[in-house]
């Protein structure tokens, strides 16, 4: 038996997939490098999610998240869709290049 995430529906699809379409914009091969270069120039760990959302980096990199703004995006979630959220940027997060994650490792150490 394999183990399979169970699935919950997300409540608002609009903002979801708003937020959800920018972080795979953001983490395709063209930009992750110009987002990690964004993180560490503020000192922000690429897992502090809240900094992330808070620290502009996402909207300079997004012209669509720049202009629904990625914290409006995510604190108009329900608290499921906000968790579900999380977990689908720390999934993106480790899918990152492993020479790029060895350029930034500083932003990955957990502490």
């Amino acid at each position: 038996m394999t183990f399979e995430q169970a699935t919950i529906k997300v409540a608002k699809e609009k903002e979801f997939a708003a937020l959800r379409d920018g972080f795979s914009r953001i983490f395709s091969l063209d930009r992750v490098g110009a987002f990690l270069k964004g993180l560490q120039g503020k000192g922000i760990r690429v897992r502090d999610f809240d900094l992330v959302l808070n620290s502009g980096v996402l909207e300079r990199l997004d012209d669509e998240l720049a202009r629904a703004g990625s914290r409006r995006l995510y604190d108009s979630l329900t608290m499921s869709d906000q968790a579900q959220m999380r977990e689908f940027y720390l999934s993106k997060i480790e899918e990152t290049d492993p020479a790029l994650r060895a350029k930034y490792q500083k932003l990955y150490q957990y502490y």
